[in-house]
């Protein structure tokens, strides 16, 4: 049932993590760093807002943490957009970014996770 969960999970989140790319770039050009900046940052939220509370039940991490948040989230596009930065001779914007989602998804995970105690 778990796998399930994931799949179920992963259906959701994944078209939503392309929608998130496909406004960026129409707004902001090709190239583009923001839809993957958010995601990923809004899933930290959300994961760590379902880590922090109390008695949720697995298949709901199943279901929300690890298919939806898993497939909206992307650590190897982060990846990609900051090599393809540096490759542009960028090196102070690819540091930007990594160093900003990095502190900022870790902050909101936290901060959530916080939050979650106090509901």
């Amino acid at each position: 049932m778990t796998p399930l969960l994931v799949v179920l999970g992963a259906m959701a989140g994944a078209p939503l993590r392309l929608l998130a790319e496909r406004l960026a770039v129409a707004g902001r050009g090709p190239g583009s760093v923001v839809g993957t900046a958010v995601v990923n940052v809004g899933g930290s939220a959300l994961l760590g807002l379902l880590v922090g509370l109390a008695g949720i039940p697995g298949w709901v991490l199943a279901l929300i943490g690890v298919g939806f948040c898993g497939t909206l989230t992307t650590f190897s596009t982060l990846g990609a957009d900051v090599v393809r930065l540096g490759e542009q001779r960028r090196p102070g914007r690819a540091a930007a970014y990594l160093g900003g989602t990095l502190v900022l998804g870790i902050g909101a995970a936290a901060a959530a996770y916080g939050a979650a105690g106090l509901l």
